[in-house]
């Protein structure tokens, strides 16, 4: 008989550290508010990252950012008692990866490609990396304009429910997007080049 722990799928390992702080962050705040889910949020985060990295060896450099904007922002947000400071972490974050990656374009580097190039293993044409690279800057303006309207005008649990299913959906959306964008470019292992 196999293990339950033998069962789990890279996969679904993967969603379970992508997916499993959020979550945490959510039932906490809704039991104890604001300030307990953040702590959880920022343990469970680190855990996270030290459980990929027991796996895998490696950490991604995304998920090591997010890692550490979650640490800034929760422990400022527990230090002083003030919860703007969490809720203003989707806007900074996604502003400044955009920022970064149009930046990078500008200057003729592309660090989409530097990142997801080998992880993901994508033979793009450049000027497929630069309409990507534009989708994935565009995904992350929307994420933080929707924070910024959300966070001003919901109650803060209003605003927890939104930062974690409705950024989510955002994220999954433009996934989707992103998805079929890449299926174009992507040629059968048997096809000559064209």
């Amino acid at each position: 008989m196999t293990s339950p722990e033998k069962q789990t799928s890279p996969n679904g390992l993967k969603m379970a550290l992508e997916y499993g702080p959020l979550i945490l962050f959510f039932v906490v705040n809704s039991f104890y508010g604001i300030y307990y889910g953040t702590a959880v949020l920022v343990v469970a985060t680190v855990i996270t990252l030290s459980i990929s990295w027991v796996k895998t060896r490696t950490i991604p450099k995304i998920l090591a950012f997010g890692c550490a904007a979650v640490v800034f922002f929760g422990a400022l947000t527990l230090i002083f008692q003030d919860e703007t400071f969490i809720k203003i972490k989707p806007t900074v974050v996604s502003l400044l990866i955009a920022a970064g990656l149009a930046l990078g374009q500008m200057i003729g580097r592309n660090p989409l490609k530097a990142i997801l190039g080998d992880q993901m293993q994508l033979q793009l044409p450049d000027a497929a990396w630069r309409r990507l690279t534009g989708l994935w800057v565009l995904m992350f303006v929307t994420i933080a304009l929707a924070n910024e309207i959300a966070w001003r005008t919901l109650s803060t649990d209003g605003w927890v429910t939104f930062k974690v299913f409705g950024l989510t959906g955002i994220s999954l959306g433009f996934g989707v997007l992103i998805a079929v964008y890449l299926s174009r470019h992507q040629k059968p292992s048997d096809s000559s080049d064209d």
